[in-house]
């Protein structure tokens, strides 16, 4: 889409989308720090089309995390003819992305599709949501395994799971604990996002005394 607008003080920017007509990206949906001028264009996610008195209104967003889903899909020649598959998607726009994918051959690495020669797919989706920071991790039905992946780039010593309850409790030394949780707990947010369970995080010395 192409900016044609923008007003800054209601905050919003208005793009045309082709034989799509117009469409209006509210605050809500735009990513935090970035700035948007006229004639740029953008990749947008449309979110709905509602029916209207005046026609068809596109609901377009930027902050989505189907956003990152689709800028995969258009990079990864392995998503689009379905050999990798995403599984799922934890979003803070503009800070950081997890994303889950597994592939249905045994010979394709999901990770290493997803990176591509010398960074080449991941660098151009990142170039696209502008220098957000994104984690590729391997789905494993295993919820213990999953969780384990998901709290990259941290390393678990272990992780137990409760299945009544959806939580995981997981065990890590001293060392990887602020890396585990991240900067405000976003590392365990995203990843408790990312695979559906309530993550709890404890230290090794914890255990110990």
């Amino acid at each position: 889409a192409t900016v044609t607008r923008v007003d800054n003080e209601k905050g919003i920017v208005a793009l045309d989308l082709g034989k799509g007509g117009e469409a209006i990206l509210p605050r809500n949906e735009q990513v935090p720090g970035e700035t948007y001028t006229e004639g740029q264009t953008l990749q947008v996610y449309v979110v709905d089309v509602v029916s209207g008195e005046r026609g068809a209104r596109v609901m377009i967003s930027r902050t989505h995390p189907g956003l990152v889903k689709r800028l995969f899909e258009l990079e990864v020649p392995e998503i689009a003819d379905g050999t990798v598959e995403v599984m799922s998607v934890a979003r803070e726009a503009g800070s950081r992305t997890k994303i889950a994918v597994m592939s249905t051959d045994p010979s394709v690495d999901p990770v290493g599709a997803c990176i591509g020669p010398k960074r080449s797919r991941i660098s151009h989706v990142i170039e696209e949501i502008k220098g957000e920071k994104i984690d590729i991790i391997k789905y494993n039905a295993d919820p213990a395994l999953y969780v384990t992946a998901a709290l990259s780039p941290a390393v678990v010593i272990s992780a137990e799971v409760d299945e009544k309850n959806k939580a995981c409790s997981v065990i890590v030394s001293d060392d990887q604990l602020s890396l585990a949780i991240g900067k405000e707990g976003q590392n365990a947010r995203l990843a408790a996002k990312l695979t559906g369970y309530k993550v709890d995080i404890r230290p090794l010395s914890g255990l110990q005394r």
